[in-house]
């Protein structure tokens, strides 16, 4: 697939979609050929020139936040007029600024020139300058760890996963089991729309996403596209959150005794049944198939992210969906958010019952992209399963 994403503020990510999800060819078994993204460059806005401001978290509810919010969404339409910039956002430079972020293509040829003539900063706001290379839907390369070997059931979550039929063109593709969350009473598998539901056309494997479908772990990227070596976790309750929602995501009902009953995830354990905001600079951790346990932090707010995707692992365009409102996580050298970890949920790094922050789903070699874990939990009519 090619998504696309643009950050409120405005971003705007280029994704493969074979490369959203895990994929890889099915003779030989060659890894999926995914497009980085990355880098960052600025202009900033000093917190003291929102002296008096109530103190607190730097979360969209935040004063400060708020102010330059305003100004973001007064300047970002005419800056993604231009192609070079693929984004803005809420964000903090390294001295503790507050500045609005904006996202340059690295590799465009005039790069330099659209820097050059970016103001230092909109109404008092200052302008923080982000080189990045294109944003992509994290389905990839993949990388052998303890996130992608097959578990003795009852198995734990933040593991490899996908659709038992995710094969075509070639490819086979897979992404992240995430969580665990119940909806009227009855427990689901968390992950991506484009992880367990995103095959629409009959197209290179005669078949599409279907009610009913059995979900594997691991994922047919995990065991040589080979259904065979992976066991049915969960069936398919499609969702069809894309393209008219604001989130990714889909839902598999559990298979009894198949996933813990507590949503255990590898190397994090249990989680709390209550969710938070993101704030800037949060301490954030993740636990997925590719990268496995991995930390960072919140590195923007209010993100617009536009995303392209496609009709079947190693298909073609489907459609082009922009998210508003979404967070944007530090992810340098892809060591947070890798190919292969969509469908991750991001909780805060605490010790004991964190609190999921957001379902990731997208990201580049600088930055990683989430779904506000409400938004989903609204669109599903679901509550998080955990202490």
């Amino acid at each position: 697939m090619v998504i696309s994403l643009s950050l409120d503020t405005v971003f705007t990510l280029q994704v493969d979609a074979t490369c959203g999800k895990v994929s890889t060819m099915i003779r030989p078994f060659t890894r999926c050929l995914c497009k980085a993204l990355a880098g960052i460059a600025s202009f900033l806005i000093p917190l003291s020139a929102f002296a008096g401001s109530p103190p607190g978290l730097l979360d969209n509810d935040h004063a400060v936040v708020q102010a330059v919010i305003a100004v973001q969404s007064e300047v970002t339409p005419d800056l993604m007029q231009q192609p070079e910039i693929l984004g803005t956002a809420v964000g903090v430079d390294a001295n503790g600024t507050l500045a609005l972020t904006v996202y340059v293509d690295r590799d465009a040829a005039s790069a330099g020139e659209v820097i050059r003539n970016l103001p230092r900063g909109f109404r008092g706001v200052g302008v923080q300058i982000h080189l990045t290379d294109k944003f992509h839907a994290m389905r990839g390369n993949p990388h052998g760890s303890s996130h992608t070997a097959k578990q003795t059931p009852p198995i734990q979550l933040g593991t490899s996963g996908g659709w038992s039929k995710d094969l075509a063109n070639g490819y086979c593709c897979g992404g992240t089991l995430g969580s665990l969350v119940s909806i009227s009473g009855v427990q689901y598998v968390l992950s991506n729309y484009h992880v367990f539901e995103s095959d629409i056309v009959s197209g290179g494997n005669n078949t599409v996403a279907t009610n009913g479908d059995p979900i594997t772990q691991p994922g047919l990227i995990d065991v040589n596209c080979n259904v065979a070596g992976a066991q049915t976790v969960g069936t398919l309750l499609k969702r069809n959150s894309l393209p008219g929602s604001n989130v990714d995501c889909s839902t598999a009902r559990v298979v009894s005794g198949m996933v813990r009953t507590d949503g255990a995830i590898l190397e994090i354990g249990t989680i709390s049944h209550l969710t938070v905001g993101a704030s800037l600079n949060q301490a954030v951790k993740k636990s997925g198939r590719t990268t496995g346990l991995s930390r960072s932090a919140v590195s923007g707010l209010n993100a617009t992210v536009s995303v392209a995707y496609d009709n079947e692992c190693a298909g073609g365009a489907a459609f082009t969906k922009t998210f508003t409102g979404q967070i944007v996580i530090a992810n340098s050298g892809s060591k947070f958010l890798n190919s292969g970890d969509s469908g991750s949920l991001m909780v805060e790094d605490v010790t004991t019952n964190p609190r999921a922050v957001g379902l990731l789903f997208a990201g580049s070699s600088t930055s990683a992209i989430a779904n506000p874990i409400g938004q989903v939990l609204s669109f599903l009519g679901a509550t998080m399963v955990g202490n």
